[in-house]
């Protein structure tokens, strides 16, 4: 198993009695130790995909293999090779952190000194041993998430798989989540993540996937698919206040995010100094600029189509 992908998947389908067909022929491989985005708009088969590799949905056909098990023939001993965070809070709200992490493990054979011991390692990890012993209903939106973490991480899986793990927490909890994860990834832990967040998405992984309609339609690593992109933007701060008119360039995308920010798009071709004088001569003075962060948001919106984003 040890030269074996983390997740080698081949043909999958799945039709639902609905006569809905969510996976079209899924093919996809994620190596070891890789940190790797699945994105998709609603809809596209996302969260039926990581269904069938979590066990939680039976495929139509097709085969998945975790670390070279396969997941239909030996399913108990593939799946305690992974730790999955739903996108939904699924502990009991009136248990206490502490027993959730350790029953968690008593579930998968653990025995109850190793797993208080892991509990206790795994909560101090998620910054939540403070509340080991409160009720979990009185933690807050990101306490919660971050106690689906560590109750994943008991079984110390090889796999984790995260389902949309931040949606609905703040900033700093979130950047504090990806600390997180990027130390179970460092510590050798692959990492599966679907996220709202493209620029989560970019900050974090090395190789990504989009499915949509239930096929997947671009992957590989995400310095080579971003690259791809044959435009590129920049914020510009201008001086005073913008003019109600903006100038028309040509081959330029324009417009005014407030009245002193300018956002546009141009062809990695064009210089920005025919853009600045341009913008000149219509008495507009860019004071400053930078690099809009989140490319992987124009990569989506562009084989997609879909301008919510990977909801």
């Amino acid at each position: 198993m040890q030269n074996q992908p983390a997740i080698e998947i081949s043909a999958l389908r799945k039709t639902y009695e609905n006569g809905v067909e969510a996976l079209k022929g899924v093919s996809l491989s994620v190596q070891p130790g890789d940190f790797f985005a699945l994105l998709g708009p609603n809809g596209a088969g996302k969260s039926t995909l990581i269904g069938v590799v979590s066990s939680l949905v039976n495929s139509s056909s097709g085969e998945v293999n975790v670390f070279g098990i396969n997941l239909q023939k030996q399913r108990s001993e593939a799946m305690r090779q992974i730790g999955l965070v739903p996108q939904e809070i699924n502990f009991n709200m009136f248990e206490k952190p502490f027993d959730i992490c350790v029953n968690y493990a008593g579930f998968y054979g653990m025995d109850r000194k190793t797993a208080i011991l892991r509990a206790e390692e795994e909560l101090k990890r998620a910054q939540l041993w403070d509340k080991a012993h409160m009720m979990s209903r009185t933690l807050s939106g990101g306490m919660k998430r971050r106690l689906m973490i560590a109750r994943a991480m008991m079984t110390q899986p090889r796999l984790l798989i995260l389902d949309e793990p931040t949606a609905g927490v703040d900033i700093e909890i979130r950047r504090g989540m990806w600390k997180t994860l990027r130390e179970a990834n460092q510590a050798g832990t692959t990492v599966i993540l679907t996220t709202h967040y493209l620029e989560e998405a970019e900050n974090l992984c090395r190789n990504l996937a989009i499915i949509d309609k239930g096929k997947i339609i671009e992957q590989g690593p995400m310095k080579t698919l971003l690259a791809k992109l044959d435009v590129e933007g920049f914020l510009l701060d201008i001086e005073g206040v913008l003019p109600a008119n903006l100038p028309q360039i040509d081959k330029v995308s324009i417009h005014a995010t407030d009245d002193h920010t300018l956002d546009i798009e141009k062809p990695r071709a064009m210089d920005l100094n025919h853009i600045f004088s341009q913008l000149n001569q219509a008495g507009i003075q860019v004071r400053s600029m930078r690099n809009k962060v989140n490319r992987l948001e124009e990569l989506f919106v562009k084989l997609t189509g879909d301008t919510s984003k990977a909801a």
